[in-house]
């Protein structure tokens, strides 16, 4: 089908697009900003699972994963977050490393093959406390190792060989926002700047650890930040590979401060899932985050270049609960999931944290 658009009365800058797209050329910031403003829905759709397909055919991936998070007591308060509280505040929770092993050890008779450590950066610990979490369980996002790091005063390559050492071998996306300073300065001013988080990742890389990269879009951003923040990502990706997968996050408006602009609409969140398919040509996999989207939702981005589903959560997670997302309790059994993926049309395939795949449940 993407072939019909090539040689269709579409305009010439589509078709362009459609024949850098086929012959596996990267495509320009203009041409992005081009598909945001001025593409239609169907076509991005052709083109998106075009190269969704050539990358991982009819395969979805998932695993077996929950999330721990230690604490929602936070250094920050971004406008776009519904989960940071202060100390002593109502709501506010902070788990021991005990309490956090037990979970563990209690989720994994279920099998599981991740655990998902993200949570607020607390005020009062340094380094060597994750360091001896990691030993125990494993992760953290950039955003909490630059604190970490920093509060332990030491280099950064140093303290990620530290993590690397203890145990953690990957980590996740969060805390990249929107790369463009001025809007940071708007919802986010004291969390770790642009240049910082991909600072970390690329160290993180080039000492043998992986990660994934994210965007939250939906909120005072306009198209042009967008491409601005993929292209960051997509340079760092041709530097040092270290990019395991995308996941664009959807801003939730219930319980922040930016709950006056609303939502954006489910067509857009389709059609920015398949921009980001087309643009991030170095990227192998693009997930769709079924705790921020809801499940249904999340199963039609899989039409619309996403390949990744995310994982079982078993109700370990708070982040998107508290901002209003559909599944308060978000839980999804093996089952329920193969069911999910395959009336898609799609391969539901069991990976480990960094894609080595375990299982194929069939189409």
């Amino acid at each position: 089908m993407i072939h019909n658009i090539a040689k269709s009365g579409k305009d010439n800058i589509l078709k362009k697009i459609v024949e850098k797209v086929i012959q596996n050329i990267p495509i320009t910031n203009a041409d992005c900003l081009y598909l945001y403003e001025k593409a239609e829905t169907g076509d991005l759709a052709v083109i998106a699972d075009f190269i969704r397909k050539s990358y991982n055919n009819f395969d979805v991936y998932y695993n077996r994963n929950i999330h721990i998070e230690p604490t929602n007591i936070c250094i920050y308060k971004c406008k776009f977050c519904s989960y940071s509280r202060k100390k002593g505040e109502s709501g506010s929770w902070e788990f021991t490393i005990e309490q956090m092993v037990d979970k563990v050890k209690n989720e994994s008779k279920k099998g599981i093959t991740e655990v998902h450590i993200v949570g607020g950066v607390h005020p009062d610990k340094a380094l060597y406390y994750y360091v001896e979490l990691i030993e125990e369980i494993k992760a953290f996002s950039a955003v909490e190792i630059d604190y970490m790091i920093t509060k332990s005063n030491i280099d950064l390559v140093e303290g990620l060989k530290l993590l690397k050492n203890a145990g953690l071998d990957s980590i996740p996306g969060g805390g990249a926002e929107i790369f463009n300073s001025e809007i940071r300065t708007k919802i986010c001013p004291e969390k770790t700047n642009s240049e910082r988080w991909l600072e970390i990742h690329k160290q993180a890389h080039l000492v043998g650890i992986k990660s994934n990269a994210t965007m939250l879009y939906g909120h005072i951003e306009s198209y042009v930040h967008r491409v601005e923040h993929m292209s960051l990502l997509r340079d760092l990706q041709s530097q040092t590979g270290g990019f395991m997968a995308f996941i664009p996050l959807k801003f939730k408006m219930l319980n922040n401060t930016l709950s006056n602009i609303g939502e954006i609409t489910l067509l857009e969140d389709l059609r920015n899932y398949a921009i980001c398919r087309i643009y991030m040509s170095n990227f192998k996999h693009i997930k769709a985050y079924w705790p921020m989207l809801g499940k249904e939702y999340a199963q039609l981005a899989l039409s619309f270049g996403a390949d990744d589903f995310d994982g079982t959560i078993e109700d370990s997670t708070k982040i998107y609960s508290m901002a209003g997302a559909k599944d308060q309790k978000p839980n999804l059994s093996i089952t329920e999931l193969k069911k999910i993926v395959s009336s898609a049309g799609f391969i539901a395939v069991e990976r480990t944290s960094t894609y080595d795949t375990l299982e194929k449940l069939g189409k």
